[in-house]
């Protein structure tokens, strides 16, 4: 097949779109398959390096979210002005090995190093991916398309939650780090040899072959007052999102006394099958109602996560770990429909030769707030109360995440009433 960087002046056919945007979809997969294992093993290794829940968090949550979102923007600035294809594989083959090296860590700053380690190599992941979609596909079939990629996340949950909690139980969290990391080394080089390079611009009536500085981009980016509060609102959503899944797992281990391994056959289909559903939902029904009305695809988002609010309550406060686990399930499939929509947004808002370097400034926001102070402050809380409720302490610091989930929808329908301002067609 083919391994040139650039696409010849034909247009690629509809199945081969499909096959880029499935390979890089199972990317995504991968992505959180090595990024959120941690999650469903954090039990285990917090007794063994005896951690408390805030050195949890930081490893989990705010380290790795830093050096994702601080590299993100230089990468996404290479990969703007380079290849796309080749950043996504580098990339994908380096927190792939980072991710088996977690297994040799023997006490909290070498698991710490391994994790920064994972968070640099993901840093080239998406950015470069959500540009690549963008320029396979049209402006009136892209929210789909990076719903479908975001769709990834969820199923990476669902796989990392299952092999995890799985070779937890049998052979120990630090087998689990090398099984599930060495095979995204394999498919780097697939990806690598058998994806191509889009053409800039390529879907777009007026595409612009230049390429723009940080400061340009987030100038234009600034200029808008529809991607400051998307950025914002989307950041409170995915603190949401962070500061529930990532301790959900420990959370019915100690509160309900499940094991890793029911924990990862419970919680990982039904946040997986659920989040998947939920993200592509977010696409095809922004798509279907934004045809008329543009501001659709930031209201959706704004009544699923409204509707979201009572859910988080529930997956807190029952007591069945039955209802408990549905609830964490219906909290996946609502708080997943903001990406795919706020992405074709974001990209709406720039020209072609910007979308890396705004899906890496995107990021930036989301991830620093969301990833990096969600699951932070719901360990810090935790660690705060233990003295005097013991182990109720995680229920009632996860209860911050009603507050803010508050916050996220009214920040939602204030962006749909600024997107018919700010928001100009480009193709």
């Amino acid at each position: 097949m083919q391994s040139a960087q650039s696409i010849n002046n034909n247009e690629p056919s509809n199945r081969y779109r499909n096959y880029v945007l499935a390979m890089l979809t199972l990317v995504y997969v991968f992505n959180f398959i090595d990024r959120q294992l941690l999650v469903i093993l954090q039990e285990s290794i917090k007794k063994e390096l005896h951690l408390s829940d805030t050195q949890l968090a930081l490893l989990s949550g705010f380290s790795f979210a830093v050096f994702y979102v601080v590299l993100g923007i230089p990468i996404a600035r290479i990969a703007d002005k380079g290849s796309r294809r080749n950043t996504v594989a580098i990339s994908l083959g380096l927190w792939s090995i980072m991710t088996a090296c977690s297994g040799l860590a023997r006490n909290f700053f070498q698991l710490l190093l391994a994790r920064i380690g994972v968070g640099v190599g993901e840093a080239g992941g998406s950015p470069p991916a959500h540009a690549m979609i963008s320029d396979y596909f049209p402006p009136k079939k892209r929210s789909t398309a990076l719903s479908i990629y975001s769709a990834g996340i969820y199923f990476g949950i669902l796989i990392g939650f299952l092999m995890g909690g799985y070779l937890n139980q049998h052979l120990g969290w630090r087998t689990a780090f090398f099984v599930v990391g060495l095979p995204g080394v394999l498919f780097s080089l697939l990806f690598y040899l058998t994806v191509k390079e889009p053409r800039k611009g390529a879907t777009d009536d007026n595409p612009a072959v230049q390429t723009h500085s940080l400061t340009e981009v987030v100038k234009v980016l600034y200029s808008s007052k529809t991607f400051v509060f998307l950025a914002f609102a989307s950041a409170f959503n995915v603190f949401c999102i962070y500061g529930l899944m990532n301790w959900a797992p420990s959370f019915l281990q100690r509160l309900h006394g499940m094991t890793s391994a029911e924990t990862g056959k419970l919680l990982g289909p039904i946040l997986g099958i659920g989040g998947a559903a939920g993200s592509f939902a977010g696409g095809w029904l922004t798509d279907r109602f934004g045809k008329t009305d543009r501001r659709w695809y930031l209201k959706i988002p704004g009544y699923a996560i409204m509707i979201v609010t009572p859910c988080i309550a529930g997956a807190i406060f029952f007591q069945s770990a039955l209802l408990s686990v549905a609830c964490f399930g219906l909290c996946a499939l609502l708080q997943s429909i903001y990406l795919g929509p706020s992405l074709s947004v974001a990209h709406s808002l720039v020209p072609a030769s910007m979308r890396s370097l705004t899906s890496a400034v995107f990021f930036l926001v989301i991830n620093l707030i969301g990833l990096g102070f969600g699951p932070l402050v719901v360990g810090f809380i935790s660690d705060l109360l233990k003295p005097s409720l013991g182990v109720e302490s995680l229920r009632w610091a996860m209860s911050i995440v009603v507050v803010v989930s508050i916050v996220s929808t009214t920040l939602f329908f204030t962006t749909a009433k600024k997107l018919a301002v700010d928001l100009k067609p480009k193709g």
